[in-house]
């Protein structure tokens, strides 16, 4: 029973609204004491002419009050008091029917949404900063197929450019090829460092890099062969760290996939009277939109990025026929994007407003900067090993006789830094700080999975709990804001999809171990007379299952013990 719905229809009959336009204005209380869902009663002034106070106090005499503790006018506001024992029942009982399952709907339909996500470029390092793109890709991915969508991933690498004319002159000229063979990326980012420290000598050496670019574009043999390892090498070292991350991608279609495809763009554009010329270049004129012009064609005639961009969207539309497009790209691309979606919509695709930029902000460190040209990288995989290991030295200090400790490190490791990236606004700057990052209290990973393990050992103390119970003895106001909070899945999950935005999921996970934390700590299960003791044990086990659900929907798995 979805409560928003049922007191907007209580509302509906006996006011002149809609009980649509209602429950979009139905609010949840600041303070519990004030009641579980409130309506504000200012939408009905003009209409019952009358003062939102004295419409309130007579709504609240005339309303049903079926499946309602109570109804009080405060104010302006209608306040509504759940039957709690009928509401526990609902929850408790839809939670554990439904497992894995809960929090799920088909509002989809089977659409497909095309997630651009993670996107490294070949022969460059997975560093920390692409953790960004692929936590919140692969947590959207989860999320919109919980939601009964059709996700499809796309790796949209970086795969073509003059940087890899450059790549093939520094292969030529001091690639070590055991050191190749053992760690393609950190080889090829040493001889690409190179390359530029002797070019900074020997400017010479740029056209040179040139000259091979050319060679790439025009097919030649040697060029194309050098590029393809170089690109196989690192995707066999990316499918390491999405092997840890459990990320997995339904296309690899990189900007090099789009090279023959954008002949049909330049011609559409010209078909359509879009483009100008502007200082040699071929131009899609954006100042009616207040944006500088989206560039086609350079004044040499080369492409550029959003030529490419508007070849993948075209492709995109027409293999998979999404009904949303994300890009999730940093913010710095935001007016990129928006130049390339305005194009689209100019050459008439009415479906460009179904492709939305998902923008998030920086990795920083407080003592350095990240730099591939100078070789100032921070491996994304070097990360994850200190992480994973830190993490082993607190378990190894906390609960030292612990089976399978490595087990339990990488998963809670590995976990503390995705939900680093994902627990506020993705537009927010990260600053990386080890101690806040694995820290067992407060809002980290490592405290859910460890409420997470918490409920499970109470599981596995006293037992599966068999025949019916009494939800009517779950009275307390801890047990009853936790169960309140457990309801609130799906509509975390529809909120997160409705702004692109994953830590709306990861703050709901904070608020459910938060809560538990709250009923663990007040109420005892072990001596509690035998009928409370079942109820609470059903509690403990349906926010298991919460707390699970949703930590593998923002990509992080759950660990029996810690």
């Amino acid at each position: 029973m979805d409560y928003k719905v049922l007191i907007s229809e209580k509302i509906a009959e006996i006011v002149d609204l809609d009980a649509n336009t209602i429950v979009d204005k139905i609010e949840i209380p600041p303070k519990s004491d004030m009641g579980d869902f409130a309506f504000p009663c200012f939408i009905l002034s003009k209409v019952m002419k009358k003062a939102p106070n004295l419409i309130a106090i007579d709504l609240a005499e005339k309303i049903n009050k079926d499946n309602l503790e109570k109804v009080e006018a405060l104010g302006p506001y209608l306040n509504f008091f759940l039957d709690k024992s009928a509401f526990g029942k609902q929850v408790l009982e839809g939670v554990l029917q439904a497992g894995e399952e809960y929090g799920n709907s088909n509002i989809g339909k089977g659409g497909n949404v095309v997630i651009d996500f993670s996107s490294p470029n070949i022969a460059k390092p997975f560093h920390v900063g692409h953790l960004f793109s692929t936590a919140i890709g692969n947590a959207l991915y989860r999320m919109y197929n919980s939601q009964g969508y059709n996700s499809v991933g796309i790796n949209h690498l970086g795969d073509w450019g003059t940087q890899f004319g450059k790549l093939i002159s520094a292969y030529k000229r001091w690639v070590d090829e055991e050191a190749l063979e053992k760690d393609a990326i950190k080889e090829l980012l040493r001889i690409y460092v190179k390359f530029h420290d002797e070019a900074d000598i020997d400017p010479s050496l740029e056209d040179e890099g040139r000259a091979y670019f050319k060679k790439l574009e025009d097919g030649d043999e040697e060029a194309v062969a050098l590029w393809k390892k170089f690109r196989e090498s690192s995707l066999k070292e990316f499918q390491k760290v999405y092997d840890r991350l459990g990320v997995k991608f339904d296309s690899y279609n990189g900007e090099a996939f789009y090279n023959d495809k954008m002949d049909v763009v330049v011609q559409e554009l010209k078909d359509k009277n879009l483009l100008t010329e502007s200082n040699g270049a071929q131009v899609v004129n954006l100042d009616e939109y207040n944006m500088p012009p989206c560039i086609i064609l350079k004044s040499d005639g080369a492409t550029i990025y959003a030529t490419r961009d508007l070849a993948a969207a075209l492709y995109r539309k027409k293999k998979y026929n999404f009904v949303k497009s994300l890009y999730v790209v940093g913010g710095p691309q935001a007016l990129h994007f928006k130049q390339v979606f305005k194009t689209l919509e100019l050459a008439g695709h009415e479906w460009a407003k179904d492709c939305v930029h998902v923008s998030f902000g920086l990795v920083k460190f407080a003592d350095r900067k990240l730099s591939t040209r100078k070789g100032e990288v921070i491996f994304l995989d070097d990360l994850l090993k200190e992480s994973v290991n830190k993490t082993l030295e607190i378990i190894n200090e906390k609960n030292p006789n612990l089976e399978n400790k490595e087990e339990v490190a990488e998963k809670v490791g590995i976990g503390a830094m995705v939900f680093t990236y994902l627990k506020n606004s993705r537009d927010k700057d990260i600053v990386f700080d080890w101690n806040d990052m694995l820290s067992f209290d407060g809002e980290t990973g490592p405290y859910v999975q460890y409420t997470y393990a918490r409920a499970k050992s109470i599981l596995r103390k006293f037992g599966t709990v068999e025949g019916d119970v009494n939800y009517s003895l779950l009275t307390s106001k801890e047990e009853f804001e936790l169960i309140k909070t457990l309801d609130g899945l799906n509509d975390a999950i529809l909120n997160g999809i409705e702004r692109n935005e994953p830590s709306v999921v990861t703050r709901y996970v904070i608020d459910v171990a938060k809560a538990f934390n709250k009923v663990y700590n007040a109420l005892p299960i072990g001596t509690a007379e035998e009928e409370v003791k079942k109820a609470r044990l059903k509690l403990v086990e349906a926010t298991s299952i919460v707390i699970k659900k949703a930590l593998y929907l923002i990509g992080l798995e759950t660990v029996e013990e810690m």
